[in-house]
């Protein structure tokens, strides 16, 4: 290979996608039970039931970001086989791990001038940026070079499209990201948000409908109305513990318009803990955000 393309397990990539495009992933970390894990371990896969199962409980599990001395110990393994490095990391405004990388690419370009490592912020999470890394790697497949896969990155990263819902909002109030009124409120009448990625790569509310069904069908709209070119392209479908939602939302869309693939996968731990269990995600390449 050219280059190298590394993303982090906030990208909840399958390992079939993983293997199939050539895609290095690094772990982001959870604790529960005073214990902490990995949140993506390749040769030995979570095992995501029980850690739903926990959080349905409302079990409070934590995260940690990817920290500087991690990335300059997996950066710096193909360095010294004199391969250059994009790294596309979970948005800079959700998680300390994209100024960590930061942080190691500065040190490491110190002891190895001559490479190329460019950090890219996807500005997304989830599968929205899990999309970009398999953009990427069509790209270096097509024989484009590293400033020219990093450039199309930075110039589209705004049009891949991060629409989800949860059905509790009860885990993004504990993490600060609603206020109690809306939580208390939401519970009363069975609100369910509809949210988005902005182009600042922050969550935010877009709009509110009463019941998951109708959630489930504004996501399968907005993901026909924005979606471009849909034929040439590969949407992401991801979801908390909630398979038989996600391949109705998936059959919703599907039925409106025919897409090159459609990649169905579960959210990692550390969204999870964030989102709660049955958050619902769609990604694709779109109009706008």
């Amino acid at each position: 290979m050219s280059y190298v393309i590394y993303t982090d397990s906030s990208a909840n990539l399958t390992n079939e996608i993983i293997d199939q495009y050539g895609i290095k992933v690094i772990p982001l970390m959870f604790l529960s039970g005073g214990k902490e894990f990995l949140s993506f371990d390749k040769d030995n896969p979570v095992d995501l039931l029980p850690f739903y199962k926990l959080l349905r409980k409302k079990e409070h599990i934590t995260t940690s970001c990817i920290n500087e001395s991690d990335f300059v110990n997996a950066f710096e393994q193909d360095i010294k086989e004199e391969r250059d490095i994009i790294y596309l990391s979970m948005s800079s405004n959700l998680s300390a791990t994209h100024s960590n990388a930061v942080k190691a690419v500065d040190l490491l370009k110190s002891g190895y001038p001559q490479r190329k490592i460019i950090v890219v912020d996807s500005l997304g999470a989830s599968m929205g940026q899990g999309l970009m890394a398999i953009y990427a790697a069509k790209m270096r497949k097509e024989g484009k070079s590293i400033e020219e896969t990093a450039h199309w990155l930075e110039e589209n990263k705004l049009i891949i499209c991060h629409y989800f819902t949860v059905d509790n909002l009860f885990y993004l109030f504990r993490g600060g990201r609603v206020k109690a009124t809306s939580y208390l409120l939401a519970n009363i009448i069975n609100i369910k948000p509809i949210m988005h990625a902005d182009h600042n790569g922050k969550l935010v509310a877009t709009g509110k409908v009463v019941g998951r069904k109708k959630a489930i069908s504004v996501l399968a709209k907005q993901t026909v109305e924005n979606i471009v070119n849909p034929a040439e392209q590969i949407i992401c479908i991801a979801h908390g513990d909630s398979l038989e939602d996600a391949n109705l939302l998936k059959d919703k869309i599907l039925s409106q318009i025919t897409v090159k693939e459609c990649i169905v996968n579960y959210l990692d731990p550390v969204i999870g803990a964030h989102s709660g269990p049955d958050t619902l995600a769609v990604f694709f390449l779109g109009t706008k955000r």
